[in-house]
């Protein structure tokens, strides 16, 4: 249950049968009233629920919206209502004050959904696909892909959580030109083993990698290799190497928490005869032309900024090629009923071209959402992070993991949203202080279990809760109890959005909000009634955490 939208649609319905009384005793004009809106006010003491229904009916009723908002709140039956009082505020906002039965219910729904508490229906058991980090596999993962891992797992798991079917995949760059210039630095540093003094193209990789995988690629075969074509060489050094770096890659991966439903691979459309299809469907509908001997699509056609090359004049397919039949495989073939890519800031202009290419294919491109993520600039000693000290190499994910616990990584990469930038203290990282959000959130959580400990130990347990028998008078308590009941609302508005960081920014803000309750409201030795509620409170809070680091695949430890 949300408690939250229980009181929003009541507010509702006092209001419009206020105004359908006052309408019908004549004191108001029988007009349709326009769009009004029901928030919370920042500050408490302005209501629980404000609504601006008088305001922007001013013009509707011809009224002066204070006089209106005077006849409203008159008129207003709260009898039976979760609300106890109604005034007029400023120029004219009707604010409602709620009953404390409300925030014993909220508390009671808390503790009985428990695990539950703060699902929602949001997504209605539809299909989504999230795809995520799909690193070249020709090298290691560095830093974006550690912040794009944990954004698009986090993200999965929240859409799960607002009611969607959601699945995690992989896409796997093991075709086309990134594979053929990892085959071409393998065949140099395997020739370099047996005296070659062939120097490595500029834009090759020229990772210490390569030259482990051609020495093990040596140490197996030998000189085997140097005596047959530079095609066969580069294919056996590919096919040895190659699963290697994507294992490699699905172990790190998994050291992070994250285990995909499916790893597709780029060659599979390539073998299927998929990406020669799509060129041929393309042609089919007529958003095609040939100029200077290339393949053209009429991507201006269809919203993109200019067209865009399908085919080269030598007769190879763009990688927009199979990237158009990926996207086709992920919403037609297989059917999915929104395909959510993550992807670095560099591919803006992506988002228009594949759009228009699943619109020119009959497919509804509303159904292709793309998150853009922003740079990371990792900081130690309020230095920008350049080189790791132990390798003198970029920092990778592995290493960064190797270096801070993959608690602050996981919660530390989901602290903004995906289209800021991102400044990556290492130093608070792996701070364990109140300085460390992290930190902060997984303490509050075990700040409770020691408490429950504690009072389990002097005969107190909570027991069944029910809502008519707890007792909030604190704004302290009540803070925590609205924050608890804002839940389910949070999880909606954060999957909307494809922002995992609201999640993390309402987990803060919800043991900031303890912290301050725990401090200032004694629970033990005080009487009984109000050492249960406030027990059952806390219960509630550490049930909310637990959730949530569960969401953010973060450990909710009960022992700090």
């Amino acid at each position: 249950m949300n408690m939250t939208e229980k009181a929003r649609n009541e507010v509702r319905e006092t209001v419009m049968n206020a105004l359908g009384r006052l309408t019908a005793e004549g004191k108001l004009p029988a007009e349709p009233l326009p769009p009004f809106t029901v928030e919370q006010p920042a500050d408490s003491s302005h209501g629980d629920f404000s609504c601006n229904a008088a305001l922007v009916s001013a013009k509707t009723f011809r009224k002066n919206p204070r006089e209106t908002a005077g006849l409203i709140a008159e008129a207003a039956i709260l009898d039976g209502t979760l609300f106890e009082r109604v005034e007029v505020a400023g120029p004219g906002f009707i604010n409602f004050f709620l009953k404390p039965l409300w925030f014993g219910e909220t508390v009671e729904t808390v503790l009985s959904q428990g695990d539950k508490y703060g699902r929602t229906e949001l997504g209605q058991g539809r299909r989504v696909l999230v795809e995520f980090v799909s690193a070249n596999p020709t090298g290691p993962m560095h830093i974006g892909n550690a912040r794009g891992g944990a954004i698009g797992d986090c993200l999965a798991s929240l859409l799960d959580y607002a009611g969607y079917k959601t699945e995690r995949e992989f896409y796997i760059n093991d075709a086309g030109n990134q594979v053929n210039k990892f085959g071409l630095s393998l065949d140099i540093r395997y020739k370099q083993l047996f005296g070659s003094t062939e120097e490595m193209p500029e834009d090759s990789y020229h990772g210490q990698d390569i030259i482990d995988h051609a020495k093990a690629f040596a140490d197996i075969y030998g000189d085997k290799y140097m005596n047959v074509s530079e095609e066969e060489r580069r294919k056996a050094l590919v096919d040895y190497a190659l699963p290697i770096n994507i294992k490699g890659l699905e172990t790190d991966l998994l050291k992070y928490r994250i285990k995909y439903d499916t790893w597709f691979r780029e060659s599979s459309l390539h073998e299927s005869g998929k990406v020669a299809e799509v060129v041929e469907m393309l042609k089919a509908k007529g958003v095609t032309y040939e100029q200077d001997g290339a393949l053209w699509f009429r991507a201006t056609d269809f919203g993109d900024d200019q067209d865009r090359v399908l085919v080269r004049a030598n007769g190879v397919p763009t990688y927009f090629v199979p990237d158009i039949a990926y996207h086709y495989n992920k919403l037609v073939t297989r059917g999915f009923d929104k395909a959510i890519d993550i992807l670095g800031a560099d591919h803006h202009g992506y988002i228009a071209r594949m759009k228009a290419a699943m619109t020119a294919l009959g497919v509804d491109a509303g159904k292709l959402d793309i998150v853009i993520m922003q740079m990371v600039r990792l900081v130690r000693g309020g230095e920008t992070v350049k080189l790791s000290k132990r390798s003198g190499k970029a920092i990778t994910l592995a290493t960064l993991l190797d270096e801070i616990p993959m608690d602050a990584a996981r919660f530390f990469f989901n602290l903004r949203d995906p289209d800021t930038h991102l400044e990556f203290d290492l130093d608070l990282a792996v701070e364990e202080s109140s300085k460390n959000p992290v930190f902060y959130v997984q303490y509050a959580h075990a700040r409770i279990c020691r408490l429950i400990e504690k009072l389990a130990e002097d005969g107190v347990k909570l027991g069944d809760v029910s809502a008519d028998k707890l007792t909030y008078t604190t704004e302290a308590e009540l803070a925590v109890i609205r924050q608890l009941a804002a839940l389910p609302d949070t999880i909606n508005e954060a999957a909307k959005a494809y922002d995992p960081s609201k999640i993390t920014r309402y987990s803060y803000e919800l043991a900031q909000l303890f912290h301050k309750f725990y401090d200032t409201c004694k629970i033990k030795g005080e009487e009984e009634n109000v050492m249960l509620s406030r027990l059952a409170l806390c219960t509630a809070v550490k049930t909310v955490i637990k959730n949530l680091l569960d969401l953010l695949k973060v450990e909710a430890p009960e022992k700090m």
